[in-house]
């Protein structure tokens, strides 16, 4: 049985929980479920360790992250396979997420050093501002990409200085329970620590006194519970949050050179991600066509369980998501036209078609809130400004993009968007170097780039009378 990390040590655990196959809907594993104990133990261990850790040179701790990186290169075909066992999704989807996005935000925040500022010199004083680590840091992570999130939040939590507490997902525990026992190698015992367990765990490292930072990735109700319980220990909180990004398709687009990427963008890891592409708003002399394009493209995907090697698209993960999405296909039945997909055959597993809803309007369920899963709903617009308010009525502001032949009409439009993060011709194209924001109800904080590195870090100024100015 897979083991948690804590303190250096690989730990079994008093109880187990069943891991569950997305394309069977079978339990074909079990991993520890972390008991108070548990999570005790992680948060004394994480404790213990960050004074050493806070104090050795950000080189250093550059060095380890580097090797963190390396234990996944070298191990990578080990860790795909079980994450494609664990999540469904096709091997090459896998692929992209420990090869591409994991190391390269480790390797990213490795490189990365915060130094004192001189903010006054003067005959008087000296003023610096220090940017110091906090302490330890929890972290608990989703279900949809648990390593490349995981390893979003280690790295920049690392780098500051901190160690860490990270929570896997109940779902999706695997592959992260194996980069802990691979890491045990190459880290320090206690700055990184790893349990499974359901969500218990969870509020148990959000609550506890000596975690001085929660940083989590998931729905906004759970969100909103994390806020409550880090209240009376006034902890630190990043919170990336539901999305309902919108793409707004202005008149003068292609539809035969965008249409691929639009569709790529709305069902990537059968829509499974919280910046993915959630409502398209289509101009009237484009809306015929581009439906017609997505409608075709969807038809045409193969979804299969990702071991299958035609898969393209995946199940989704788990049972309590796929009631959702079944409750959401309904909804577009009524609210729409279904021109792709729709109905879900009988038989093992979460599977659900690339489902595209024509002729359907704001206010329908299907368009204000988030399926999280493969569902795409085109909206028409006669009016580009009108666009713009309808995307930015929604309570959530992830992400949201725009497509158009004149670059500069595009981001004028984008710059009109609400969302953290706005893209011209592309949609939630991610990069460890450029910052990703939350606003609204997707939450609040950054990751990403140097201005994630300063959430994990505490300010300081640091005023110095010079001789002969005291009174």
């Amino acid at each position: 049985m897979a083991r948690m990390l804590i303190g250096g040590e690989l730990v079994e655990g008093s109880r187990t929980l069943d891991v569950i196959d997305p394309c069977t809907g079978a339990a074909f594993t079990q991993v520890p479920d972390a008991d108070e104990g548990d999570v005790e133990r992680a948060v004394a261990a994480a404790k213990a360790e960050y004074p050493a850790w806070s104090r050795i040179a950000p080189e250093s701790r550059g060095q380890v992250l580097r090797a963190m990186a390396a234990k996944i290169t070298e191990n990578a075909e080990e860790l795909c396979a079980l994450l494609v066992q664990e999540t469904g999704r096709p091997m090459a989807l896998a692929q992209f997420e420990i090869l591409h996005l994991a190391t390269s935000y480790l390797n990213y925040y490795a490189g990365l050093e915060v130094h004192p500022e001189l903010i006054v010199e003067d005959d008087t004083r000296r003023v610096e501002l220090h940017r110091k680590p906090l302490g330890v840091v929890g972290a608990i992570v989703p279900w949809n990409a648990p390593i490349y999130i995981a390893c979003s939040k280690i790295a920049p939590a690392l780098a500051a200085g901190n160690t860490i507490v990270v929570k896997t997902a109940p779902t999706t525990p695997l592959t992260s329970l194996r980069l802990g026992e691979l890491w045990a190698e190459v880290v320090p015992a206690g700055v990184v620590n790893i349990l499974s367990g359901g969500n218990d765990a969870g509020a148990l490292l959000v609550a506890h006194k000596d975690v001085a930072k929660i940083t989590f990735t998931g729905s906004t109700e759970t969100g909103r519970k994390i806020m409550a319980s880090a209240a009376p220990t006034l902890k630190r909180v990043t919170l990336e949050l539901g999305g309902n990004d919108a793409a707004i398709v202005l008149p003068d687009a292609d539809v035969a050179t965008i249409a691929p990427a639009i569709f790529a963008f709305a069902f990537f890891n059968s829509g499974q991600v919280c910046a993915v592409i959630k409502r398209l708003y289509v101009h009237d002399s484009l809306y015929d066509a581009m439906c017609e394009a997505i409608a075709g493209l969807a038809a045409s995907a193969t979804v299969a369980p990702g071991s299958d090697a035609a898969a393209e698209f995946g199940p989704v993960q788990n049972k309590a998501q796929y009631q959702k999405v079944l409750h959401y296909l309904a909804e577009a039945k009524v609210a729409g036209k279904i021109i792709a997909g729709g109905e879900v055959t009988e038989g093992p597993g979460y599977f659900v078609p690339l489902t595209v809803v024509r002729d359907v309007s704001d206010g329908s369920p299907i368009v204000d809130e988030e399926p999280f899963g493969p569902i795409l709903p085109i909206i028409r617009y006669s009016d580009v400004d009108d666009a713009v308010v309808r995307a930015n009525a929604s309570p959530f502001a992830l992400g949201g993009s725009v497509w158009g032949s004149d670059l500069a009409k595009a981001t004028a439009v984008a710059a009109r968007l609400e969302s953290g993060s706005v893209w011209v011709n592309q949609h939630c194209a991610l990069d460890p170097q450029v910052p990703f924001p939350a606003n609204k109800q997707s939450g609040f904080g950054v990751e990403g780039g140097i201005e994630g590195l300063y959430p994990y870090l505490a300010l300081q100024t640091i005023n110095v009378a010079k001789p002969g100015v005291a009174a």
